[in-house]
């Protein structure tokens, strides 16, 4: 198909609006999960209104110049309600532009997601319950990789395909792909768990669960090195999934140096790294501004994680088509020739 032609059901301004609501729940996400490490949950102890106040209508000097907990919980209900609104707008202009009956259904998925999410948040407050943080922690992400998925549905790849190629093993990949999207998914959750362990919990309960986070962080770790392997033998003819299989693999690395580094801050050094990490010099300093961002950047990369996972299970659903002959005999007849 030519560049110039049109293309049937793409829509340049829903494909814009489902980009702009995935970049701005991301900073949500980073946001929620700095109000978690800073304990901020309760700043406001009333919910929709803000202290008695609209949400919007809330004296900006008093949001802006108050407390540190204030002005973050507050900016994320803000922020939260923009995003409302944002997937209120992608949902109009996909009922208005859409042919695609599926994709619709999405969309009213995504309202729904986010509507329970907002639920989540203000039951959190009104009922000061950890439980509630926790799945108000697990909800998020799965909105997010929502998001990124009504883009790649909306983008003129996903619509033309023109990286479609034939491919050894392409169904292999197309499955491990999705388990790289699942798996990520039951990382954070474990994360999440981490996070909101009861104060009053059993010691053996939060190790428990670092033990079985850290299990499957390993896991994830070689699935995604393993697929990104993959892919760059098999289909590196595709360059979306080739990029794609690389940002995942510095992703991960990313997310284990600063898993690394979370722990050494809240924490200490562990004692098999003491030979290359001094203990005396690294000061834990509760709630310091080190160990708020190191924690904090190390969930939302989690995040990051999953949306560019749930791309790739997408793209390689939609490009790879399994090649109709094996490789040795195709390379026979292109010999032959």
């Amino acid at each position: 198909m030519p560049a110039s032609e049109p293309l049937a059901g793409y829509s340049t301004w829903t494909h814009r609006w489902a980009v702009v609501l995935a970049c701005a729940t991301f900073p949500l996400l980073w946001i929620g999960g700095l109000v978690t490490t800073t304990d901020a949950g309760m700043a406001v102890p009333d919910w929709p209104n803000t202290y008695g106040y609209n949400l919007f209508l809330y004296p900006w000097q008093t949001w802006l110049l108050g407390p540190w907990d204030l002005f973050i919980e507050h900016g994320h209900r803000l922020l939260a309600s923009t995003v409302g609104m944002l997937t209120i707008g992608l949902l109009v202009l996909i009922l208005r532009n859409e042919n695609r009956r599926w994709m619709k259904g999405i969309g009213f998925a995504a309202l729904a997601l986010v509507i329970l999410q907002g639920v989540l948040g203000g039951m959190r407050v009104l009922l000061d319950e950890r439980t509630l943080a926790m799945l108000h922690g697990c909800t998020g992400p799965a909105f997010f990789a929502v998001t990124v998925a009504m883009a790649v549905f909306t983008s003129r790849s996903w619509l033309r395909a023109t990286d479609s190629s034939p491919t050894d093993g392409a169904g292999i990949i197309r499955r491990l792909t999705l388990v790289v999207a699942v798996l990520a998914y039951l990382q954070l959750v474990l994360g999440a768990v981490v996070r909101h362990v009861p104060v009053d919990a059993q010691p053996d309960t939060f190790m428990l669960a670092v033990r079985f986070h850290l299990f499957l962080a390993a896991i994830l770790t070689l699935h995604i090195i393993g697929v990104a392997w993959i892919i760059q033998t098999r289909a590196r003819q595709v360059p979306r999934l080739r990029n794609l299989s690389l940002a995942l693999v510095g992703l991960v690395v990313l997310q284990i140096v600063l898993g690394a580094s979370t722990w050494i801050v809240k924490f200490a050094v562990p004692t098999w790294a003491s030979h290359w990490i001094s203990p005396q010099s690294v000061a834990v300093i509760q709630g310091g501004w080190t160990q708020t961002h190191i924690v904090t950047a190390h969930v939302a990369v989690g995040s990051l994680i999953l949306g560019a996972a749930v791309a790739l299970a997408l793209y390689a659903q939609r490009l790879l088509i399994e090649s109709p002959l094996p490789l040795v005999v195709r390379r026979e007849l292109g010999a032959a020739i």
